[in-house]
């Protein structure tokens, strides 16, 4: 079968498709015929040698992904052959809260990924996924998709009407944005593309700032909100967070997720302490959260919003698109 090794290094040009033996499912687990993928800026990361040093040699990169179970071994949880599923993020994180056991392995990083036309795992370690999404579509779930379901209706910030605030319009914020119309909240976007802040508003957004045109977007946020938003999506990681400080409210929730404008610069804590904010760091969610989110997708009949699809043969054209970073929603890859 084909697949993808990233081997002996880092970089694009270290990621190759190889002919690898065929794997068969051992007691209790499922062989999944692949269907579709997405990409994440985590997987830039990971291949950019930004993510772990501690990374398997060759690797089979990307967390995401989905297909149809093709064989299966013992007892797999009630899962049955021609079943569509996906894979969880982390295989081991099912419940409860978040704990280092719990996150040892991640798929595409510190444990093999999903980037191959058939893929093995622990039935435990799957879950169906909504009848009315594409592949392509149901692709998007395992890590965009769970993040901002973890970030909007996990967090400490549990007041019945919301406003939140969302960075750019990558997976995460067009999920976070779908999310929060969902439950009828009120929806804040900064970007520096006005014409992506346009086609958000024909999904609901209440009100957009282009950062281009208003570097200190924070206080025009929180003058918007009258006084500032109860939860921001932080994306842009040391390069945004100032902005954010600004645009919260007293007392309200900053959910750290991404570090799209860099990592290496200063933090003043101290309107954190002022405000009497809660950071909280999201790491992707539990399979208990998947199955909640899952419910939601398809009571809601929610659309993953996809900008492109590449050919399983065009991986690493898939990847140099996401990195220029003019994507609206999702960048795939289908089989």
């Amino acid at each position: 079968m084909k697949t993808y090794h990233l081997r002996d290094g880092v970089g694009l040009n270290q990621l190759f498709q190889v002919e690898a033996p065929e794997p068969a499912p051992g007691p209790g687990q499922v062989l999944i015929q692949m269907k579709a993928w997405s990409l994440n800026y985590r997987d830039l990361l990971v291949m950019g040698g930004k993510y772990s040093n501690r990374l398997p040699n060759p690797l089979v990169p990307l967390s995401d992904g989905v297909g149809e179970i093709a064989d299966c071994n013992g007892d797999v949880h009630g899962l049955k052959k021609g079943q569509r599923v996906a894979c969880l993020f982390f295989p081991d994180w099912h419940e409860g809260n978040l704990t280092g056991e719990k996150t040892k392995r991640a798929l595409g990083a510190n444990d093999q990924g999903v980037l191959a036309e058939r893929v093995v795992a622990n039935a435990s370690a799957v879950i169906p996924v909504p009848e009315h999404l594409s592949h392509e579509e149901a692709a998007c779930l395992p890590c965009a998709g769970l993040t901002a379901w973890n970030a909007l209706f996990h967090s400490h910030s549990q007041v019945q009407s919301k406003t939140v605030l969302i960075m750019g319009s990558g997976g995460v914020s067009l999920f976070g944005l779908q999310f929060a119309k969902s439950a009828g909240w009120k929806v804040a976007a900064v970007s520096r593309r006005e014409e992506s802040l346009d086609r958000m508003k024909t999904m609901g957004l209440d009100y957009g700032v282009c950062s281009r045109k208003t570097p200190s977007w924070g206080e025009a946020i929180r003058s918007w909100s009258q006084g500032g938003v109860d939860q921001v999506l932080e994306l842009g990681g040391g390069a945004t967070l100032p902005q954010s400080l600004r645009a919260v409210r007293v007392g309200g929730e900053i959910s750290l997720i991404g570090i799209l404008g860099g990592a290496d610069q200063e933090f003043n804590p101290l309107p954190v302490i002022m405000k009497g904010l809660a950071l909280r760091g999201i790491f992707v969610g539990s399979k208990d959260m998947f199955q909640q989110m899952n419910t939601a997708i398809s009571g809601q009949g929610i659309k993953p919003v996809i900008d492109r699809v590449f050919p399983f043969s065009e991986v690493k054209e898939a990847l140099a698109f996401l990195e220029k970073g003019n994507h609206f929603g999702k960048i795939c890859i289908a089989h």
